[in-house]
């Protein structure tokens, strides 16, 4: 399938997923969020490792706002299924059956964090700037909330989503939001690591790791 806001990419065993809007910092709107949902439900065979990232200056400044404006023209019924929709996105990455690894850099607003919440590991650029921006919009960070809740758990979702605060890498890995840090000049070679570290495992055997950590600890997703 062609993707007109996401890029998709194999090189051996790694796929990798890329957010394709840098002139607006990779902003969801309908269509990316569709196309994003689409590629991590319809991965290529003999993949080991899924790596999503942005393209550009950051890695996902949130919601679009001229997608933000569509929504607050929206019923009650209309609001119901594009929040589905957007929640069938976050379950795509959290529910693929091989190991996901998101690279950040630049920003990550809003929604951004529930598509980094839901992989499996988290590497961040240290010059990051994270937020939960939705209270400084008016609006609950609802979509997001199950999966960033699991990652970092009730008080530091309360701290972070109720302030809304703009918050660096060393403290979204302190929340355990983010599992390493580096430096932008390491950035391929942290992936080249996963890369390795997957390769050199039995596929079948992570497969059933990954589907046995889901078993023992998924309760509400």
């Amino acid at each position: 399938m062609e993707y007109k806001f996401i890029k998709t990419n194999i090189v051996g065993f790694q796929f990798s997923v890329i957010l394709n809007r840098p002139e607006v910092h990779n902003a969801m709107n309908a269509e990316m969020i569709a196309e994003l949902t689409h590629a991590f439900q319809n991965i290529p065979n003999d993949i080991r490792l899924i790596v999503l990232k942005g393209e550009g200056k950051s890695f996902c400044a949130g919601a679009d706002l001229n997608y933000m404006k569509g929504i607050a023209e929206f019923g009650y019924e209309e609001n119901v299924e594009d929040a589905k929709k957007l929640a069938a996105l976050f379950k795509s990455v959290y529910n693929c059956p091989l190991p996901t690894l998101a690279i950040v850099h630049g920003s990550a607003y809003g929604g951004a964090n529930g598509l980094l919440a839901g992989c499996d590991i988290v590497v961040a650029e240290e010059k990051t700037v994270f937020a939960f921006s939705e209270v400084k919009l008016g609006i609950s960070p609802a979509t997001i909330g199950p999966f960033v809740i699991k990652r970092i758990g009730e008080f530091g979702a309360k701290e972070l989503m109720l302030t809304g605060k703009r918050f660096n890498a060393y403290e979204a890995h302190r929340w355990n939001l983010v599992n390493h840090i580096v430096k932008s000049e390491n950035i391929e070679e942290t992936i080249e690591h996963f890369v390795k570290q997957f390769k050199s495992s039995a596929p079948s055997a992570v497969k059933e790791t990954k589907n046995l950590i889901h078993k023992v600890l998924n309760t509400n997703i």
